[in-house]
Parts: C-alpha cells; structure tokens; sequence
C-alpha cells in the first residue's frame, strides 16, 4: 500500500503570523460567538473565527501577541478559555456530570410545580405556597448560569441569549412573589385557570409555572442540544483513538511493549495479526493485507508486502509484519488527516458568517421589541400582568439558539462523514465552492489513469509464440531500472530465468543471455518490422503508447505496446460528472495521442495536450474569465500552479506533497469517483444549511408576533424556543448517516469502453 503524508493546515498566514485555537466555555448562542470574535478582534493584529458547534475559536495574531493575552481578552468578554493542541482540537468533550445533576433537580423541582399550576384539579388550599420554595429554588440555584452570566454582559454592555431567559424567570418570579404578597394571590382558596396565551387576568394570579418551566426546557433543551452535537463529531473523535496505545519493538532479536508515545523514527516493531499499526513506516518483512476503511472509506482490503508504506492505525488483517517506523507523533498522516478536520470544523461559511452578524444584534433588537410590547399593553388599558406575560414570552421565545447552530453542526457533521468516506476539506468554505463548481479541469496522469506503465498489448511475429517471447523479455528487463523495464518484468510474471551478460544502451534498450539465447528488448525500426508488427506499431503509436520490439537471436519476435491504463472507475466518475452539470475538460503534459485516446475512451470533448504548469494555470484563468467557477482536479508538481489559481484545487490523495499542499480538497483514497461523492455531499450538504436556517428565521418570524400577541404563554415558548434548536442539531445530524448511492452500471455509447468493476461503499 502506498501512502503519502497529507499536508496540514498552514500555521499561519503572513510572515509573523501564527494560529491558535482555544476552547471557549460558556458560549450559547450566536450573539456569545459575534461576543467574542469581537473582543478578541480589538487586540491589534487579531483576527479570529469561532465555531458555536466545537466550541472553539481559532485566531491568527502576531508572535508578540501571548496566548495569555488572548485568554485574558476572552474572560474579559465574560467567557472562560484555555489553549487547545493536538488531540484536543476536536470537538468539546461530553457533558459535565454537574449539568446533568443541576437538569435533573431542576425538573425534580420543576414538574410539582407545572403539574400544580396547570391543572386547577390539583389546586388544594394553600398550592401556591406549596409552590413558591421550590420554584424560589429553581429560580436562585437552577438559574444561576443565566443570571451570571446576563450580568457579565451587562457589565460589558451587551446581551446574549441569557439575558432574554435571565430576565424572563426575574420578571415572571418576581410578578408572582408580588401577586402574592400583596396582589391577594396567596388565599389559601385561590384557584388559577391555565392558559396557552397570556390571556387576561386580575391579581390573583401567578406565573410560577413560567418561572420554573423557562429554565427547565431551556436546561433540558441545551442538554439534548449537546448531546446531538457531540455526535455530530463522533468521526473526528473516532480518528483521534484509533491509534494503538503500545506497540512491540524489535531489537536486537528480542521484543518488547512499549507506549506508543516512546516509539522513534528509525525503531523497529512488530504488527500481528488483528493488531493496528503504531505508527507511518515501511514493511521490512512479511505480507499481509491492511484493512484502511477507517481512514480512506475503501473497504477491500490492501496487500501489503517488503518495501510497501503503511500508515499508522490501519488494521492488520493478514499475517505477521515487521515495519520501520518513518514517522510519529504529529508527522503522522492520522495527525494530518485529523489536523486537517479540525481546521475546516473551525473555519466559518459565508452563510455562518451572516448569521452571526445577524445574531449580534438580534438580542438587543428583541429586548428593545419586548419593551414596547409592554408599553403598548400597559398603554391600551391591559393589566399590569398581562403587559407582563406578553413581555416575558417575547423574551423567551425570540433566543437565536437555533440560528448561531444552523450552518456549523451541518458542518461539522458534513465534514466528519467527508472523512469516513476518504474526503479530506480544508474549510467549509470549500463545501461552498464545491457547490458551485460548474466546470472540473482534469488532468490525466495519476488523475485519470493509474500513473505507471503497463503492457497494454502484445503481438508476436509469425513464428513466435507471445507468451514466450514475454517471458523472455521480462527476464532481461528485471535488471532494468527503466519504468519500460519494470512494466515488462512484472507482466511476465514472478518468477523469471536468470540472465547473463546483461548489457543496458541508453536511448537504445537492453540486451542479455537467457536459458541460452540472446535477448533484446529496443525500440522498433520500421525497416526492420515484419508487417505485421508494423501494423502493431501504427497502432500503438495511434494510441499514445510507448512500443518496443523484443529480438531473439537478432529477429524481431515481438511488439510490445506499454501505456498508462485508466484507472477504475474513471469512466463512471466521467459519465456522473456530467450528469451532475458539470463541464469536463482535460489539460495534460503527455504528448498528444495519449491524451486524444484517453479522452476518446471516457468521452471528453475538449483536450490540451503538451500542457505546461503554465499553461495550465492559463486555461483555469481563460475559463474564469468567461465566467465559469473551476474546480481543478491534479496530482502532481506541475498540477500545483492550477490548483492554487482555481476556485477549487482537488488533489488525489496518493499525489505530491505540493499537489496536495495547494488544493482545498482531497480524496485520500486516489479514487476519482470519490470526486462524485464529494460533489454529491457538497450540495446535500449546503441544502441542511439552508433548511436549518429557513427553520431558524422562520420559527422567530412565525412565534415573535404571537408572543408580542399575548398568544403564547412563557412556559410554552421556552418549551418551543428549545425544540427549535434541537430540530436543527438533529437535522444536521442526519449528514452523519448519509451514504451515497449505490453504483449502477452505466451504459456506454459505441467505441467507448467503460470500467465494471464495482465495490461496495461508494
């Protein structure tokens, strides 16, 4: 198996620079988000991103700006924050059991007091007394978060979603505690109708179920919020265990465990049967198949043998293997792989971006409505009460919890099921991108085709038997390091006669003795050629192949035609491409014929063959100019100038470093029809978003006016404000279960020559 590390995310930007991620605690919606990108936006050089749904927040600041100082800028704004590294970068870590405590005295304290207040059956002499401790309880202890942290805003003159329920339980417990101390609500025969609405009323009445019930849902909604959330980075959590935790070096003859954390580059260890392996290296003994599905979402497994690169935390399926280890710790392509799912979970879409916008002056724009609605109450006439009800409800329900949680969870859910399946983004930017390709540049070696010669066919002169000829031939060219040389020797077969008197002519072949005969392997002179041989070779040549002619005895014996073969599934990545919209085009720097029979092949109409890196870049910028968004699709160095000047660079994931480096996305797997399923999770993905936030606008756009109504009771908005934001966690949720569909056959026009093979999973 041949694995290439995958570059992480830069460090920083510009020369003195540098990235720091912190968890940020304390942050409930998206007003807290805008909070504290701005605090920390104040420091000079500083700029920063953060993510509701991971509770991070990754900001770019000068090398003189300390992390302390950050921190400080972050507890200045009213939130807790510390530095995060290495594993940490994911997502937040489950609940604090002392959250699930507090939630569950609350309803323990909560539910006699609803069931109390809304059902007037239940209403015995002196209930409302019966009620009063505990909801004080509820209110003081159970609300404490709220009202904390509304008082961290106010001393920085702001205000958050916990200033909407901060002040909705005050203004709810504290009407009650007047009604019935001095309102007549505290007769011991007083009984209290419920209503849905805020409905009208006189003094004896209290809000005591409103006061307990706001802080119960909201607590029990943050609870499900979580928990949905958490899942939604379950992947991401997945990458960072799947390491061994110890590992069995070999030295000098004797083996021992050791943590993996001690293992070295250059150590060597041992990996048996059903165990993972610890770490990057090359197997020096053994075979043995490698089941890679946890991190490239392909699910045959891979045979593995001596010289062979491994990747650390793969499956050993096989036999026993003794591997060198390359690299460790951080260099490792887990590191990178879950390195580059932490930076894109950090990054912010242009649709999160508005929203948080939008949130950060939603709140004081609704705490500015609810006091008009209490002026316009109090001003026709309505009881003090009611004026009040209708407030606090505007309050409650008006929480922009579902709008800061819209775009990120979808996000974080798209981008860790990317990973499952061997797709790699480097921000949700490029899912943005991705949506709007609507032309993909392809190139052809190692994108296309599998990137290494073949023998694509043979033909043998009259009176020679090919096979023979082949085996021959191969035998000479395993003592070539020429690729021409290497393609012979491994179509001819594992095992091969010995050689003698080899000879290697540069810009000729190679020449040899075997089993008694002289064989040689050089480049074909047409005078020379039988004709059918000659044939054989026009059309090769027709094709872009590279021709040799095998001699024995000084007789020309064959025709062998090497070329790079398609790689498969391209033809069907191809044909759903353009299904999908999309316009294809391919841009190579083989000669001519090769590209011509390759396009001819997947049904490409538009070839640039003899590209340069340049040239390259100049058919990318030649298309934006004519207004198309491009995506570019390479592996190689010369593939690197494209993919950094395209509105989308994709890389295959068995390219250059460089390729890789330059590209938005990658496709781990180096299958080509892992594009189509990028493509496809792109636009599922963009349209969660866009459900979720339709959901979120909508739900304050339908409910504010009821409650400015005084249709909505507070206990019935606080319930409605929660399952709002849990409806749009658990709709993001369902991208962490989205598989792609099936592969079907795809019929082919005449003269094209598509690729059967199926697997399962894509």
């Amino acid at each position: 198996m041949t694995a290439r590390p995958l570059s992480p995310p830069a460090d920083g930007g510009p020369a003195g620079l540098v990235t720091t991620d912190l968890a940020v605690g304390g942050m409930t919606c998206a007003a807290c988000v805008s909070r504290v990108e701005k605090k920390l936006g104040r420091l000079a050089g500083v700029s920063a991103g953060v993510n509701l749904a991971t509770g991070r927040a990754r900001v770019v600041h000068p090398a003189g700006v300390a992390v302390a100082d950050l921190v400080r800028a972050v507890e200045a704004a009213g939130y807790t924050a510390e530095e995060v590294t290495g594993r940490e970068a994911g997502p937040a870590d489950p609940a604090d059991p002392d959250e699930r405590l507090l939630l569950l005295l609350v309803a323990l304290t909560s539910v006699p007091v609803i069931l109390l207040s809304m059902v007037p059956a239940l209403q015995v002499p002196g209930w409302q007394w019966a009620c009063f401790a505990p909801a004080a309880f509820v209110v003081t202890i159970g609300s404490r978060t709220f009202h904390r942290r509304a008082w961290q805003g106010l001393r920085h003159a702001t205000a958050t979603m916990d200033t909407l329920v901060s002040l909705g339980v005050l203004a709810s417990f504290g009407w009650s505690a007047y009604a019935l101390l001095f309102g007549g609500a505290g007769q011991l025969g007083m009984r209290m109708p419920f209503s849905l609405t805020a409905g009208a009323g006189d003094g004896a009445h209290v809000y005591l179920e409103a006061a307990v019930g706001v802080p119960l849902f909201v607590l029990g909604g943050r609870h499900l919020e979580g928990r949905v959330r958490r899942r939604t980075g379950s992947a991401l959590r997945a990458l960072a265990e799947l390491g061994a935790k110890e590992v069995c070096v070999r030295e000098d003859g004797v083996e021992r465990m050791i943590p993996v954390g001690h293992l070295l580059p250059g150590r060597e260890f041992v990996v048996r049967p059903g165990e993972r392996i610890a770490t990057d290296g090359v197997v020096l003994d053994g075979v043995s198949a490698l089941d890679t599905s946890l991190l490239t979402g392909e699910s045959t497994p891979v045979e593995t043998g001596p010289g062979d690169r491994v990747t650390g935390a793969t499956l050993n399926v096989g036999g026993t293997m003794l591997v060198r280890a390359t690299a460790v710790g951080a260099d490792t392509q887990l590191a990178r792989i879950t390195a580059l799912v932490v930076a894109a979970q950090a990054g912010k879409a242009r649709a999160q971006r508005l929203a948080d916008t939008v949130a950060g002056v939603f709140v004081p724009v609704v705490l500015g409505i609810a006091a008009c609605v209490l002026g316009f109450w109090l001003g026709r006439g309505a009881g003090a009460q009611e004026a009040l009800t209708a407030a606090v409800a505007v309050l409650v329900v008006a929480c922009p919890c579902a709008l800061g949680l819209a775009t990120p969870t979808a996000l974080l859910a798209a981008t860790g099921r990317g990973a499952e399946l061997g797709i790699l983004v480097r921000g949700p930017e490029v899912l943005e991108s991705l949506r709007r390709v609507d032309t993909v540049v392809l190139d052809k070696t190692g994108t296309l085709t599998a990137g290494r010669m073949t023998l694509t066919a043979g033909t043998a002169a009259p009176g020679f038997e090919l096979a023979e000829v082949l085996r021959l031939a191969g035998a000479v060219e395993q003592r070539s390091e020429h690729p021409v040389g290497r393609a012979l020797a491994a179509a001819a077969g594992p095992v091969l006669p010995a050689v003698t008197d080899f000879r290697a002519v540069p810009g000729s072949g190679v020449r040899g003795a075997v089993e008694g005969r002289r064989v040689a392997v050089v480049r074909p002179d047409t005078a020379c050629l039988p004709a059918e041989l000659r044939v054989a070779l026009a059309a090769a040549e027709a094709a872009g192949w590279t021709a040799v002619v095998a001699e024995l005895d000084g007789s020309p014996a064959a025709l062998l035609a090497l070329g790079d073969t398609l790689r498969p599934g391209a033809y069907r990545a191809v044909h759903r491409l353009r299904a999908m919209g999309l316009e294809l085009l391919l841009a190579t720097g083989d000669r001519p014929g090769a590209a011509r029979a390759v396009a001819e092949q997947l049904g490409i109409s538009e070839v640039h063959a003899a590209a340069s890196p340049e040239r390259k870049a100049a058919i990318v910028a030649e298309l934006q100019a004519a207004g198309r968004s491009v995506a570019m699709v390479g592996d190689g160095v010369n593939d690197a100038v494209a993919l950094a000047a395209a509105d989308l660079g994709i890389a295959m994931g068995g390219g250059t470093d460089t390729a890789i480096g330059a590209a938005g996305l990658t496709l781990v797997t180096g299958d080509i029809e892992s594009l189509v399923v990028a493509v496809r999770l792109a636009r599922r993905t963009l349209a969660t978003i866009r459900t979720n936030l339709a959901w979120a606008f909508g739900y304050n756009a339908a409910l504010l006016p009821l409650a400015a109504a005084g249709l909505l009771n507070p206990m019935v908005a606080a319930l409605a404000m929660s399952a709002s934001s849990v409806l749009v966690v658990a709709n993001s949720l369902r991208l962490r279960a989205w598989r792609p569909a099936a592969r079907r056959a795809v019929r082919t026009r005449p003269g094209l020559r598509p690729d059967v093979r199926t697997r399962p999973g894509l």
